[in-house]
């Protein structure tokens, strides 16, 4: 059995939502971020635009810094999002989900006129492919690419080490990133994984000794399931 001060949280999301999820997390935290946010400049096409769609705070902020006329209306995939994009003074709604809620709000809406898709140069093609599938014309912009980081020493020594990682995953290509940063350090450390989707168990590709799936797409769903493996690391 394993005692709960023997065991560390990691966490691999860029550091400001990292420090937010750590929040109420009782033990030892190691933030190594994986990725890092780089903005780009695409060139955006001047349309009447009926709406934006959002898919992620990041996208939110990188809108922010461009230089052209966006509309005012929002659509976003989930509370965080929407909250970043009525700072920055849009009307933000929030489909509370993932991508597929995301496509069912947007196609209740009965728009009329383009709608401007702001993602990650690495974004999932599902929510434009739904949208055009329905007779939408989304607008592809990749406002933000992210860049791969390496594990922090910290991080490093924590892997290289004999006590439990409860590590929860956001995204597959968080998983993925991880992965091949755990091979690359010849990873020793039993890790119990909290996935916050099935496609983010999908790209697991290292024997976990731990996992647990949120119920919902949502951070809150996540900490559930992180709760689910923090006990099986304590065997408990």
């Amino acid at each position: 059995m394993v005692r709960q001060s023997q065991a560390s949280f990691l966490l691999t999301r860029p550091l400001a939502q990292s420090q937010r999820f750590a929040h109420g997390l009782i033990g030892d935290v190691v933030i190594s971020p994986l990725m890092e946010p780089e903005f780009l400049r695409p060139d955006i096409a001047q349309k009447p635009y009926a709406a934006m769609i959002f898919t992620s705070e990041t996208g939110v902020l990188a809108a922010a810094g461009l230089r052209v006329s966006l509309p005012k209306r929002a659509f976003c995939v989930g509370k965080r999002t929407a909250l970043a994009a009525a700072a920055q003074g849009w009307q933000a709604v929030s489909a509370d989900g993932n991508a597929a809620d995301l496509a069912a709000l947007i196609l209740a809406q009965n728009l009329k006129g383009p709608l401007l898709l702001l993602q990650a140069q690495e974004a999932a093609t599902s929510l434009r492919d739904a949208l055009i599938s329905a007779g939408l014309e989304p607008v592809l912009a990749q406002v933000y690419r992210q860049k791969p980081l390496p594990l922090t020493p910290q991080a490093v020594a924590l892997l290289q080490g004999t006590a439990p990682v409860l590590l929860p995953l956001f995204s597959p290509r968080s998983a993925k990133l991880f992965c091949a940063e755990y091979r690359r350090i010849a990873g020793s450390a039993p890790v119990f994984v909290a996935a916050i989707s099935l496609a983010v168990l999908a790209e697991l590709d290292i024997p976990a000794q731990g996992v647990a799936v949120a119920q919902q797409p949502d951070a809150a769903s996540l900490r559930q399931a992180l709760a689910q493996v923090t006990q099986q690391a304590l065997g408990s």
